[in-house]
């Protein structure tokens, strides 16, 4: 066994034992905001018009009316928060897919922007099809600076597989909507996926060679493609079977590309051609409130979960509370261990910072990881500062990889514990 699938079975035990949520479907309150302080928050919308057979994130089919009703306890979630004492400064709303209703979308953050002035910066996801001149121009004079548009692959045949090409287009349609929108936002990003079991070389250097010399997009993420239970027998059926011995070979094709073009990394698995925000705010942000059905916080050391039934959802936003039901209390040492690793993750750690933040005792704590790190060759000390060597980036990217899969398996878990609402509901 090498050391990539030493480290990713000790990241999968960490996951399976550490990753526990106490729950409470009543509901429970978030911890009172640090006085003064500004959070970042983010929006979740479940709702899509395709569900990708590989995407194992909180989504449901798209439905009008419930969507409709969602987007009114959505803004209301947020008034109870901010009434709280929570104060914002940026904003990213993922999913689902948050234009399937713009204007509705469009409503939300203009009453989120009149709450919170000081929100400056606001990243908002999309899908191909949503490229509209009518849609965009209206987020943009929302006040969003960075829309992420999920392409996956030009590909046609990867597009088929992944059931997106008769919805979104053709990979040479995709390509004509994003040359449109070049420059109408602060930063354009496309989300990529990578290792898809069909996928070659050939095919991945064609993805790369339109996204740098066809469309020039400012930022480009790469995400490895990843398994949970729930989507493994979709995913078979579909694309594949994952083979992960490739991963590595793959992202050096991208890590090659990209620079030479003239991008820089923004973390292990994101590249920029200028600074600017990127999906990853949990690299930037040591905490953040996260609202909507199947949303995560982050804050004072402990990690909440919002409800996965949008029925439930509904009736505790109804009665007066956020639809946080599940908390997990972390220790100080596995604070600071995803300390480290989302740091990382952005590819280097300031120890001075580190210190301050856990009272001087960083250093004495994750002496053995670091240790560890440093005898792999992931990582290297430079003045004041720990970074990622070019053998670390990619451990990261499996490490993020392998963290991400524990928080899915976390969604299917949580969703496990529903179904029974989804059965009645299909009985209605």
């Amino acid at each position: 066994m090498n050391v990539d699938s030493l480290v990713g079975s000790y990241v999968r035990q960490y996951n399976r034992y550490k990753l526990i949520f106490s729950e409470n479907a009543a509901g429970m309150s978030l911890p009172r905001p640090v006085p003064a302080r500004r959070y970042l928050l983010y929006l979740h919308i479940p709702y899509c018009t395709v569900l990708c057979p590989f995407c194992s994130f909180h989504r449901v089919r798209f439905e009008s009316n419930g969507a409709q009703d969602y987007f009114d306890r959505l803004r209301r979630e947020v008034a109870q928060v901010t009434d709280a004492g929570y104060s914002f400064d940026e904003l990213y709303v993922g999913g689902g897919t948050p234009t399937v209703l713009p204007d509705r979308l469009v409503e939300t953050l203009n009453a989120i922007r009149e709450r919170h002035p000081s929100i400056r910066e606001i990243s908002v996801e999309t899908n191909p099809d949503d490229l509209k001149e009518s849609s965009l121009s209206r987020l943009r004079d929302a006040g969003v600076n960075r829309v992420s548009v999920g392409v996956q692959s030009f590909d046609d045949q990867l597009l088929e597989q992944m059931e997106r090409r008769q919805k979104f287009g053709s990979g040479a349609e995709i390509v004509q909507r994003l040359q449109q929108f070049e420059g109408v936002f602060d930063t354009l990003n496309v989300d990529m996926i990578f290792n898809f079991p069909s996928q070659d070389a050939a095919s991945l250097r064609r993805d790369l060679g339109i996204l740098t010399d066809e469309v020039g997009v400012d930022q480009v993420s790469f995400y490895p493609l990843m398994t949970v239970n729930t989507t493994r027998r979709k995913m078979l059926q579909t694309i594949g079977r994952v083979d992960y011995s490739r991963e590595r070979a793959f992202y050096e094709i991208i890590t090659g590309h990209m620079q030479a073009r003239g991008y820089l990394r923004s973390s292990a698995w994101c590249f920029s051609r200028k600074p600017g925000m990127f999906d990853e705010y949990i690299v930037q942000r040591d905490e953040y409130v996260g609202l909507g059905s199947g949303a995560f916080s982050y804050l004072q050391g402990k990690l909440y979960a919002s409800t996965f039934s949008i029925n439930h959802y509904c009736r505790l936003v109804d009665a007066g509370n956020t639809g946080t039901i599940g908390k997990l209390e972390m220790s100080e040492r596995d604070q600071m261990r995803y300390y480290m690793l989302m740091q990382l993750f952005g590819g280097a750690l300031d120890r001075e910072s580190a210190e301050r933040r856990f009272n001087g005792r960083f250093k004495n704590s994750l002496w053995p990881e670091l240790m560890m790190l440093r005898a792999i060759g992931a990582i290297r000390d430079a003045g004041t500062r720990i970074s990622l060597t070019e053998n670390g980036s990619y451990l990261w990217v499996m490490l993020m990889r392998e963290f991400f899969t524990g928080v899915n398996n976390l969604r299917d878990q949580m969703r496990h514990n529903i179904s029974h609402e989804a059965q009645l509901m299909k009985s209605q």
